[in-house]
């Protein structure tokens, strides 16, 4: 083999282009390297703090001096434009919807009001405006507890931190209304000198303890779901831990299914209000969207909650969380392709397929609730016992609870469809036993008619069957609103003129 100089010498041409391919090479390793280190430099000047705060600072513009990229996208969670097929970013009054609620809920708040939440950016001026928070003069009157407030702001970590947890749950919802002011945000799930994620809310550390788990021993991973669990769980209020307040308490004990959850509250006693109609001592699921994820394939794949609402994205060099919590489908490129590699018309189509077959049968499941309500009022109108109606009831209890399991999981019918399949259809044998048993309660009283089922085929109707006066409820909250709100606003700028903020 010859020597290459000899080669060289022979074939000038050889050299030059051995000199320009090295002089390219050279030269593209230069970019490389000047582009490496001018977005490491980027990155260090983005993320050197501009302000010094604490943990317990409420404000999400504060900490967005520090974090502008997350602080800016965070705050399109105040656009509604986006609607997909059932729901979206827009208020959506959901009586209005399906007047069947109003009987399902008849006794409770929600038959007043219930609006699919906006994002997260209105949490508190939705809480403050919803018809279930009443129409207080004052703030020591109201129907609600101070608990309301719990899931709405960083403001309530900064007041369990100042008055302690017991004095935070104790009161009416309108005690704390000039103190909780600013919408969901940083606070509520980061650490404030590492921005690692956190948990701000103390009944999630404690579910966990109870079932034998520390909590700081989940991963980064697990930890962008768990963020999300302080709120989107099954909870209820715990009025007897310490007199005067109504502690936020998970009832996971038994475990996170819809079955253990029942039992527990079973064997408690416990009730979240008696229905107006049947009398049936009833459960209203809040919004168990981190159990039902758990028992779906995303879940099982470890794909956690934010990797699909605030999925990563770059800007300026720079990958961060794209903190506009929102529907995947609205967002599709970054959310579900980064896994899937079908168009987003056929990934939008598999979503509404799930959709479409769990909300008919979950339809279908309301309707025979709102008969069973209405049957056992007949029952009871006929001169039934306790006795008698006992069972009965738990089994309207027992399938009202897995409707509303299903239904305000929010997503479950994605999430988890085959589970959730499975609840409504348990739902449906317990509501079907217990209009079979009503049937023998009317002939032992000497009833074979067939109780009718009611018109309600609008909100109005519908809260006009069961008694709910709409006008004085209304006009109490528009005094409310007027009076007291702006109140609030006042003392909520004044405090906050107060905090320390180093530049």
């Amino acid at each position: 083999m010859k020597p290459i100089q000899e080669s060289v010498g022979k074939k000038p041409m050889l050299g030059w282009l051995i000199f320009l391919v090295t002089l390219v090479v050279v030269f593209l390793l230069g970019l490389l390297a000047s582009s490496i280190m001018e977005r490491r430099a980027e990155s260090v000047y983005a993320y050197t703090p501009q302000v010094e705060h604490g943990q317990w600072e409420p404000r999400n513009e504060v900490w967005g001096e520090n974090f502008p990229r997350e602080f800016e996208s965070y705050y399109n969670t105040a656009d509604t434009t986006f609607r997909s097929k059932y729901n979206g970013g827009a208020m959506i009054d959901m009586l209005e919807v399906d007047p069947r609620l109003v009987v399902l809920w008849a006794g409770y708040g929600f038959a007043k009001d219930y609006n699919q939440g906006r994002g997260h950016y209105y949490a508190v001026e939705d809480l403050r405006n919803t018809l279930r928070t009443g129409g207080p003069v004052d703030d020591k009157t109201g129907p609600m507890p101070s608990t309301c407030w719990t899931c709405k702001s960083p403001d309530v970590p900064r007041l369990m931190n100042e008055i302690g947890v017991a004095e935070y749950y104790a009161g009416k919802w309108s005690s704390k209304g000039h103190e909780v002011v600013n919408p969901i945000g940083c606070a509520d799930c980061h650490d404030s000198e590492t921005m690692n994620l956190r948990i701000s809310r103390p009944y999630l550390i404690e579910a966990f303890e109870r079932m034998g788990k520390d909590i700081n021993d989940a991963t980064h991973q697990e930890m962008r779901s768990l963020v999300c669990a302080q709120c989107h769980v099954e909870y209820y209020f715990n009025k007897k831990r310490v007199k005067g307040s109504a502690f936020v308490q998970l009832p996971w004990d038994k475990g996170m299914g819809v079955e253990e959850m029942e039992e527990y509250y079973d064997e408690m006693e416990f009730k979240d209000w008696t229905h107006a109609l049947s009398k049936a001592p009833m459960l209203k699921a809040q919004h168990p969207g981190y159990e039902v994820y758990l028992k779906g394939i995303h879940a099982d794949r470890g794909v956690s909650c934010a990797d699909c609402h605030m999925p990563y994205k770059s800007e300026g060099g720079q990958k961060f969380t794209d903190h506009h919590i929102q529907s995947p489908l609205n967002n599709v490129a970054n959310s579900c392709q980064v896994c899937h590699r079908e168009e987003t018309d056929k990934l939008i189509q598999n979503v509404y397929t799930r959709q479409d077959q769990i909300i008919h049968n979950r339809d279908k499941l309301e309707e025979l609730l709102v008969r069973a309500h209405v049957e056992a009022k007949k029952a009871w109108d006929l001169g039934a016992t306790e006795e008698e109606m006992k069972p009965i009831l738990m089994g309207i209890r027992h399938a009202q609870w897995r409707w509303d399991y299903a239904a305000a999981s929010h997503g479950g019918s994605f999430h988890a469809p085959t589970e959730t399949g499975r609840i409504i259809t348990t739902g449906v044998e317990r509501v079907q036993e217990a209009r079979i048993a009503l049937v023998r309660v009317f002939h032992k009283y000497g009833f074979t008619g067939e109780v009718p089922y009611p018109d309600i085929t609008t909100k109005a109707k519908a809260q006009e069957f069961i008694g709910l006066p709409m006008d004085k409820l209304n006009k109490e909250k528009e005094t409310f609103k007027k009076n007291l709100v702006p109140e609030w606003d006042k003392k909520a700028k004044e405090r906050e003129a107060t905090y320390q903020v180093k530049m």
